[in-house]
């Protein structure tokens, strides 16, 4: 029996700019995401039953869900389809990212399924076909076919990779009675006229994506942040916490519910992580694009 295992990191967001809402009913937004180590896995095996098989561990009711709401299970079914691929396979995915906190963890999962799927299969695909599965499965879903630091536009499906950062310590929170969900997120951001929600001076892109790097620190941006916060006031709460406890700066994980903390140091990060008892906390660090490039067996 032929296996493949991968890991599906999860990402956060530098900057995230909210512009306006498009004709199509989607928000135009303009983001930098960034890969870190915390990461699902998947084991995927070629198997004597026909059609996919699933098997969820580590998140209950994901477990529960249907296996065709999952992303993993829709991203092998949309490549077996485009492969024209009719052998059996089974999906184990062990998740270790929590769902809902912003962290990208079943987007990533899909696209680590489609890389798994064609080492399990001997198959390439192009780049073009590769990203076309992914945007119909989800606006961040493009991203993890790359990995590291890149910048996100129109739904946040567009990605231009960008020059890495150096590993930075990071420290995720993500609180146990919070859940956010990236709909309501977007209800909750208020527009101003015209349906912006930037003024007209918005930094050009270069300007942007240098703002989110710079030798004083990552210049973190949400504008999930203020309108998440206000309807939960602990996020807030948490983010001042890891300012206090040592992080050089914090921001909300794409529209929550976690929240991130860059540490000078693992452990210091270690030290703040005790500071939160009943959260879920991982310590853990920005992945470049080359890292995660060998750690998914992404040919160059």
């Amino acid at each position: 029996m032929t296996e493949v295992r991968i890991p599906a990191f999860a990402k956060i967001n530098l900057r995230l700019d909210i512009l306006g809402k498009r004709a199509d009913g989607y928000h135009e937004l303009r983001t930098i995401f960034q890969t870190i180590s915390l990461h699902d896995e998947l084991r995927l095996r070629t198997s004597q039953r026909p059609g996919i098989t699933l098997t969820v561990c580590g998140n209950a009711a994901l477990a529960a869900e249907p296996a065709r709401k999952n992303l993993a299970y829709r991203a092998v079914e949309a490549l077996r389809r485009e492969l024209k691929s009719h052998g059996g396979v089974e999906i184990e995915l062990r998740k270790r990212i929590p769902a809902g906190g912003g962290l990208g963890g079943g987007s990533s999962d899909a696209v680590a399924a489609m890389f798994a799927y064609l080492q399990l299969a001997k198959k390439q695909l192009a780049t073009e076909q590769m990203l076309e599965i992914a945007a119909s499965l989800g606006a961040d879903v493009p991203f993890f076919l790359f990995g590291g630091r890149a910048l996100g536009v129109n739904r946040g499906d567009e990605i231009y990779p960008l020059q890495d950062i150096p590993k930075l310590p990071v420290l995720v929170v993500v609180p146990q009675e919070i859940r956010v969900p990236t709909p309501d997120a977007f209800r909750w951001v208020k527009a101003g006229p015209l349906g912006l929600t930037k003024p007209a001076a918005n930094p050009k892109l270069l300007q942007f994506c240098a703002l989110s790097w710079s030798a004083q620190g990552s210049g973190l941006s949400n504008d999930f942040e203020g309108p998440v916060a206000r309807r939960h006031p602990r996020l807030d709460r948490i983010k001042r916490a890891l300012l206090q406890k040592g992080a050089t700066e914090a921001s909300l994980a794409g529209s929550g519910s976690a929240v991130f903390g860059i540490f000078p140091s693992p452990a210091v990060a270690r030290r703040a992580a005790v500071g939160f008892p009943h959260d879920q906390t991982f310590v853990c660090e920005t992945l470049s694009r080359d890292r995660y490039a060998r750690r998914m067996h992404i040919a160059g």
